[in-house]
């Protein structure tokens, strides 16, 4: 059985479900190793996602497991036998690994939903703001390293501009409507990206407004991906060492409400737009 060095946050997520399935039918590592015909290690390895399994073996555990969820395990199969090497791959070596995960993920989700609190969200900015947001953040980085973020930033946007788009909404804080990230002249592009992109069938963008009573936020920003079963989930948050990838069941219905509530409390997107029409017009 090959290992690998690095899996990817898909594939570990693909053994972590196994692991749940495994523990929530009150197997030991050990008992589901010996349903496979490998060693503890090797159970070990594929529930981390640093070994392969193939489809054969998910229905097999899952068949032992007890496991009736018929739609999860189809969903389960379904990681096992997809072997896409998306344009991602591109990036591999050169800029972090959570930035192939994330595109990973992405190009698997059935939907997207961001919430913004202090910059535009990065599926709808521009090469200009993009930019001039990794410069900052990163001032210490040479041209050619802030170029590699912004072209890959700029190639996330297939999701949604592709020819059968993922469904994507988004609530931005005015806060990030508001902060002049790349000079005057680029952030009017900006709004005038977002108000573009905001008339698509599939892209619903909201505000929350300054002046909203008894909106205490999201916490940070936070993109939250759906899966081909809401079990698979996943929320993805900025930590302090690094990107999140929240996948509990009881986390996941945490973020869920949350996002709900943010939602419910922001503008509709056709008022959204005339807000943000305003705030270019005061530019």
């Amino acid at each position: 059985m090959a290992t690998r060095r690095h899996p990817t946050a898909r594939q570990m997520r693909l053994g972590a479900e196994l692991r749940k399935l495994r523990e929530a039918a009150g197997l030991k590592a050990t008992e589901a190793a010996s349903l496979l015909g490998v060693n503890s290690t090797q159970m070990s390895q594929i529930e981390s996602g640093v070994a392969g399994v193939s489809e054969e073996r998910v229905r097999r555990l899952a068949a032992n497991y007890a496991c009736s969820d018929s739609e999860l395990i189809d969903a389960l199969a379904a990681m096992t036998t997809d072997r896409t090497r998306g344009w991602w791959e591109e990036y591999r070596g050169v800029l972090p690994a959570a930035y192939l995960d994330l595109s990973e993920l992405d190009h698997h989700a059935t939907f997207r939903h961001d919430v913004a609190v202090t910059h535009v969200p990065g599926l709808l900015q521009t090469e200009a703001y993009a930019r001039a947001l990794f410069s900052y953040m990163n001032p210490e980085f040479p041209e050619s390293e802030i170029e590699h973020r912004v072209r890959h930033r700029m190639r996330r946007k297939v999701i949604i501009e592709k020819p059968e788009p993922m469904p994507y909404e988004t609530v931005i804080h005015e806060t990030a409507l508001r902060i002049k990230v790349a000079g005057q002249t680029a952030f009017q592009a900006q709004l005038a990206c977002i108000l573009e992109q905001s008339e698509a069938d599939h892209v619903r963008v909201r505000v929350i407004p300054f002046g909203l009573d008894d909106f205490a936020g999201a916490g940070s920003a936070m993109v939250h991906l759906g899966g081909a079963v809401p079990r698979l989930d996943t929320v993805v948050r900025d930590a302090p060492h690094g990107t999140a990838f929240v996948d509990s069941e009881a986390q996941l219905e945490h973020f869920r409400k949350l996002f709900r509530r943010v939602r419910e409390a922001s503008l509709t997107p056709e008022r959204s737009r005339d807000l943000i029409h305003q705030l270019a017009k005061e530019l």
